[in-house]
């Protein structure tokens, strides 16, 4: 194969310790220079698409949303503030009716002390009073008992008394005398 015609290839030889360099020219502008105009072309272009006033309305659109929101969010803190200010009425006016209850409710207590004071005072009187009410009765009725037993041992002391000293001769004039009474009392 090294021997065939049809596979000669051309070799170029670059001799030893020389650079090769290739300045690479398009249209006779080197790169820098053609760099440097693909960038006026863009900016030219962009100003020619007004590209700026388009950016400018985004960040003015920006703008505002953020304005709008800015304003929202003043609004909010204002009904909050607004809202903190009521709530701290309603606390302030909880704290006020907190202490006239607790003041109504002492007055109450002491009312309901006093009354309670009272009714047992009055009861302590009233079962002081049925008390001796009861120990009268039971002296009364022991009286009565005392008297009746008594009245009972007497009649006995005086029934015997008499059978043992009347006899049937004194019992006739008793018994005479008791019938001439009866006559005169008619």
């Amino acid at each position: 194969m090294a021997n065939s015609p049809i596979t000669e290839t051309a070799h170029t030889e670059v001799q030893a310790g020389v650079e090769h360099q290739v300045d690479p020219k398009a249209l006779g502008f080197d790169a820098t220079m053609l760099v440097g105009l693909s960038m006026l072309v863009v900016v030219l272009l962009m100003l020619w698409k007004k590209v700026p006033a388009a950016i400018g309305k985004a960040l003015d659109g920006k703008i505002a949303a953020i304005r709008g929101q800015l304003d929202e969010a003043s609004a909010l803190r204002a009904e909050a503030e607004a809202l903190k200010a009521e709530y701290q009425a309603k606390f302030s006016a909880a704290d006020a009716e907190t202490a006239a209850m607790l003041e109504r409710a002492r007055h109450e207590a002491d009312g309901i002390r006093a009354k309670a004071e009272t009714d047992a005072q009055a009861l302590v009187e009233r079962r002081t009073r049925m008390a001796e009410d009861k120990i009268a009765a039971e002296e009364r009725s022991a009286v009565q008992q005392l008297r009746a037993t008594a009245s009972e041992a007497a009649a006995r002391a005086a029934a015997k008394i008499i059978a043992e000293r009347h006899d049937g001769a004194a019992d006739r004039a008793l018994i005479d005398q008791a019938i001439a009474g009866i006559g005169r009392v008619q």
